[in-house]
């Protein structure tokens, strides 16, 4: 598939099939990620690789909230469809602590120093080379994040050292057909001119 097809074809996919997918082809969704860029080259991620059925119904026990502020229950009837959930982690540690080694010199290691935290950049662009990667494998992806109040049972569950923040997760598999469609079905994309500043604000 060419590159700009897999750009535009890339949509937030919230049900899937019963159809697995291949192991192979969760390697090549990793394989990608881990080409992401990082500051420093630090590399600082982890991705926690869930498959089977009591690993997704251990996330899913741990991760959804007893109660919302909107009813998510669509939604998560969808999201359970996935065969595939990739949490990605990141270490802020880890780049805290690259960038006082003597190529880069900070070496009070103090976080202030960073204007935004990289650790998640770095994480999301790992995750977009995800969901780019099952649109041309012709499968369905989705990134959504962990509910803040169930972090905590998310780290007990699968044993996740303090070290390591959850940035978001990938639900990947085979779309199916009439799924939601979410926010775009009912917001149109911007224009490019409202978004697009040359030379000037």
């Amino acid at each position: 598939m060419e590159f700009r097809d897999v750009v535009r074809r890339r949509r937030m996919v919230r049900r899937f099939r019963e159809e697995p997918v291949a192991p192979e082809v969760v390697d090549r969704l990793l394989d990608h990620a881990v080409r992401a860029p990082s500051a420093g080259f630090t590399q600082g991620w982890s991705f926690l690789v869930l498959t089977s059925d009591e690993e997704r119904e251990r996330f899913w026990a741990a991760t959804t909230p007893e109660d919302s502020v909107r009813d998510m229950s669509a939604w998560l009837a969808g999201m359970r469809t996935a065969p595939v959930l990739v949490v990605v982690l990141c270490s802020r540690d880890a780049y805290v602590g690259r960038y006082a080694e003597p190529d880069k010199g900070w070496t009070d290691r103090d976080e202030a120093r960073w204007p935004v935290p990289y650790w998640h950049v770095d994480a999301g662009m790992a995750s977009l080379l995800m969901l780019q990667t099952a649109v041309d494998e012709g499968l369905g992806a989705c990134f959504f994040g962990i509910d803040a109040g169930r972090l905590a049972a998310f780290r007990d569950a699968f044993g996740v050292p303090g070290e390591w923040a959850p940035t978001g997760v990938v639900a990947v598999g085979h779309p199916e057909a009439g799924g939601a469609k979410g926010s775009p079905a009912r917001r149109q994309r911007k224009p490019m001119a409202d978004v697009v500043h040359r030379g000037r604000w």
